[in-house]
């Protein structure tokens, strides 16, 4: 089989003009083409005036070698690479030796899980928050009602943080051994839909998401696996040799239960489990402080960001939604950039600690909502922002987030200012042609009383910058909302070539919250990744170079 790149097609091609596209590129007639099936499909919007996808497109050829042969040196035209997954190792027929045990059942933790299960591990799934049905009545209790369950919100509960998101499924980690496919097989054998295998930029959406979390959690239990929710990790035990290595010991859990670690344990926590991190650090297991960003929400009229990026297309059924990425360096020395992009949806509470206010953004897979949301952040560093012990940029975003909530007014209210307002360096008294769609709500201020100097200034001189990238996208009745926090992990779990951490054997950091991953498709690899590291410990096999 052949893969045709960079197939290029008007936006409004009828169906049979695609076969025609790859019997011309290939300089074939029709009887020589025997099938073919899209690989990925793109849009080109940069001219609004010519937009046209871009396809790659996987073909079966009579005498592939010949035609393979006439296009050696064209790099457009080559053998389709095998993308199949294939296991690293295998549990014995009635295996009966130590079950791993994965900690947190976010898009790592869930992967993890499921790989070691399909290996026949049986692994054991703690999450400290509930199973997501329950979890999602939880989370609808804060945005309606102002009520926060600690254990149980946006960030706490199964399927991790991603599951209230746009549910993006796109990454730009390297990916060589197309881990990446393998996560998408898997989530369309749990319902998504197929078409994800081929988009560009593939999303699933809040609702879709749900029924598959429960969808993949059901294929773990069938294959033996175990989920115990409700169940956080409070404390660890460390056994210490002679030599003064360490080695993981036991999980103390929030019931009372004492889990003795005889396997591998996973820790894949997600970047909001403050009091875990902060508990690994007094038990010395080594942690390090790392960058992140902090900044706001930013919201337009869906319509608008249309008619910017796609001009007389906009509303295109093909289309959709328009989506923007932008990034400013700044005179300041910061760099400014539009983070987890949200076309047709809304800014969201994603607190999980009392008295604090932190937000986020979700879409729905349909993307019809009336606005479009973004992050717009500041990118920070400890050795010039968060100097000290690797705990202070949790305390960093502690602190932003009590002054958002006193801003707010309490009851998890917002604090919210127009950009105008914003770039001009006053508090916003109304709203004006922009609704921004944040619940509990939003309390008009000044988000310069809440934000850092360095980071208003960044972004005063950034949101002029994206007007220019964007027409109308500094229209003075955009609204900001703050504060966008949690970006990312501010700390990381170091571990070494063995996915292990570098001074507690036997603990497997992974994921976002140890911070090898951003996003749900690069925290569902590294959950694979660390599955097979896990594996291979089980079946005592090194850890081969390529598996990183």
């Amino acid at each position: 089989m052949l893969r045709i790149t960079e197939l290029k097609l008007p936006l409004n091609h009828p169906e049979e003009a695609l076969a025609a596209a790859i019997r011309n590129r290939l300089r074939i007639t029709p009887r020589d083409l025997v099938r073919y099936t899209v690989a990925r499909r793109a849009h080109d919007a940069r001219d609004k005036m010519d937009i046209h996808f871009v396809y790659s497109i996987d073909v079966t050829v009579k005498n592939e070698a010949a035609v393979l042969a006439r296009f050696k040196r064209d790099r457009h035209v080559n053998p389709t690479p095998d993308t199949g997954y294939r296991f690293v190792a295998k549990a014995p027929a009635g295996y009966a030796g130590p079950r791993p045990v994965v900690v947190g059942a976010g898009p790592c933790g869930l992967f993890a899980g499921l790989i070691l299960a399909q290996m026949g591990f049986r692994p054991i799934i703690l999450d400290r928050g509930k199973v997501v049905r329950e979890r999602t009545k939880d989370t609808w209790g804060l945005w309606r009602r102002s009520e926060l369950n600690p254990e149980s919100n946006v960030q706490f509960g199964e399927g991790g943080a991603g599951t209230f998101s746009d549910g993006k499924l796109w990454s730009q980690i390297k990916d060589p051994r197309h881990l990446g496919r393998k996560v998408l097989s898997e989530f369309v054998k749990a319902g998504a839909p197929e078409e994800i295998l081929t988009e560009a930029h593939p999303h699933i959406g809040t609702f879709r998401l749900v029924t598959m979390v429960e969808s993949m959690r059901a294929t773990v239990e069938a294959l033996g696996g175990e989920y115990r929710f409700e169940r956080r990790v409070d404390d660890i035990e460390v056994a210490t040799g002679a030599d003064g290595s360490r080695r993981l010991a036991a999980l103390h859990l929030s019931t009372g239960e004492r889990l003795a670690t005889d396997g591998p344990v996973v820790l894949a926590l997600g970047h909001s489990a403050r009091d875990t991190f902060a508990m690994l650090h007094a038990r010395g297991v080594f942690l390090e402080a790392k960058p992140f960003s902090i900044g706001v929400r930013i919201e337009h009229p869906q319509s608008w960001i249309d008619e910017a990026r796609f001009g007389p297309c906009a509303g295109h059924p093909d289309l959709g939604a328009a989506a923007y990425s932008l990034s400013h360096h700044c005179k300041n020395g910061r760099t400014v950039y539009s983070f987890c992009m949200c076309p047709g949806g809304t800014v969201v509470a994603a607190t999980s600690e009392p008295g604090r206010v932190a937000t986020n953004g979700m879409s729905q897979y349909s993307r019809n909502e009336r606005n479009a949301n973004s992050g717009i952040v500041v990118g920070i560093d400890p050795a010039r922002d968060y100097p000290g012990d690797p705990l202070a940029g949790i305390a960093l975003q502690r602190q932003l987030e009590t002054r958002a909530f006193e801003a707010g007014g309490g009851a998890y209210r917002a604090p919210a200012q127009r950009l105008g307002d914003f770039l001009a360096g006053r508090p916003s008294t109304r709203l004006g042609s922009v609704i921004p769609s944040y619940r509990p709500g939003v309390t008009m201020t000044d988000l310069a009383e809440v934000l850092p100097d360095f980071a208003v200034t960044a972004m005063r001189e950034a949101l002029v910058a994206f007007g220019q990238q964007i027409p109308g996208y500094d229209h003075p009745d955009a609204v900001m909302t703050g504060v966008e926090t949690r970006t990312s992990s501010p700390l990381r779990i170091t571990r070494g070539d063995d996915f292990q951490s570098v001074n507690t054997a036997g603990l497997f950091p992974a994921g976002e919250g140890a911070g090898y991953a951003g996003g749900i498709l690069s925290a569902a690899v590294d959950g694979i990744k660390i599955a097979e590291a896990v594996a291979r410990e089980l079946v005592g096999r090194p850890v081969l170079a390529d598996a990183a």
